[in-house]
């Protein structure tokens, strides 16, 4: 990165259709002026999502479609975790919503504005993070928010140090603030680049890969961020290939695959579709087995020193008391939840990535 590069959401102009890209402006966000969105026919709908999207479509040169018939809806005040593999068209979708990337059909609406053509409207209330953060190394993270701030002109420059402090301390950059960028360890570069995105007022919060890259460590400190931010009412994008982390730190959750929609929903409601089950340790396999059979509980699955069976509405205290009561020696009994990796699996019939 050279200086004079825009740091931070330097984003790509849409190569199918340059003419319609307009100046890059101070977050990377497309300045062009097309023509204004008419107002959509769900557009009342949208007034409680933060994202709506209906039928968003990008198809590249070459007949390549990135995102197909894309139909999402992002509740505000929500962590939505924007789950897929790598290239099934997460990071073209968050382009397409802010402008970096004309669709080639369908429309988008952010915080309840048309886009591209409420650019102007939309963009000052949302903070966003795309493929990486990059910053001046031989520069301070404070002096860095500085230029980026100063390159915002909707930014207030009489309150630039009070936000570029508050910004710095909110995501735990206070103490390191006249630290050099090449100092920094990988979360709190992550972390820098959450301060820039929120030295305004956000009420839209976009991570690409937010994770993405780093240690454990550095993980759970931009985990427990993210929980932060949305907890101070800021609605939060995060687009992983991870399910352990969108399972962690998200509320509802939307599963790409091949640029294509497959499960859209709050997470709880997805795993509500599949039964829990209960696990039994014991030494007495057969007879836990018919105990549980005896009970009505379907699908038994038997193994050394083990049995299960899907839970239903059975109680499992009932259950541990019939068992004790027919004899079983009950070494352990277990409720087992389903993982968003076992209902990724029953939705789509695929593996996932699990914890990269």
């Amino acid at each position: 990165m050279t200086p004079g590069e825009t740091p931070l959401l330097a984003g790509e102009r849409d190569v199918a259709d340059p003419a319609a890209a307009g100046p890059a402006g101070p977050r990377g966000e497309i300045r062009g002026t097309p023509e204004a969105a008419s107002p959509s026919p769900g557009q009342d709908t949208a007034r409680g999502h933060a994202i709506v999207t209906r039928g968003l479509t990008k198809r590249f040169r070459g007949g390549q479609v990135a995102v197909d018939s894309l139909d999402l809806a992002v509740p505000r005040g929500s962590v939505f975790g924007f789950l897929g593999p790598n290239g099934s068209g997460k990071t073209t979708t968050i382009r397409m919503l802010l402008g970096l990337v004309t669709p080639s059909g369908g429309d988008c609406e952010l915080l309840g504005v048309p886009m591209p053509g409420g650019l102007a409207e939309a963009l000052p209330r949302v903070g966003a993070v795309v493929e990486g953060p990059a910053f001046y190394p031989y520069l301070s993270g404070e002096a860095n928010l500085r230029r980026f701030d100063a390159a915002d002109p909707s930014a207030d420059r009489r309150t630039a140090r009070e936000r570029i402090a508050l910004a710095l301390d909110r995501v735990g950059l206070a103490a390191a603030a006249g630290k050099r960028y090449r100092a920094y360890s990988l979360g709190m570069r992550q972390r820098l680049a959450i301060a820039a995105a929120l030295l305004g007022p956000r009420e839209l919060l976009i991570l690409d890969e937010p994770t993405n890259g780093l240690d454990p460590a550095g993980t759970r400190e931009v985990r427990a961020l993210i929980r932060q931010v949305a907890a101070a009412g800021t609605t939060v994008f995060v687009s992983s290939h991870l399910l352990s982390e969108v399972e962690q730190m998200c509320t509802h959750v939307g599963v790409m695959r091949t640029g294509r929609l497959v499960a859209h929903g709050p997470i709880e409601e997805l795993r509500a579709g599949r039964e829990p089950r209960i696990k039994i340790e014991t030494p007495d396999v057969g007879l836990a087995a018919g105990v549980l059979a005896g009970l009505g509980l379907a699908e038994p699955r038997s193994g050394p020193g083990e049995v299960s069976a899907a839970l239903g509405t059975a109680a499992p205290d009932l259950v541990c008391a019939a068992l004790v009561t027919a004899g079983v020696a009950v070494h352990g009994l277990a409720v087992l939840r389903p993982s968003l990796e076992e209902v990724f699996v029953g939705l789509t019939g695929e593996g996932f990535d699990v914890d990269g």
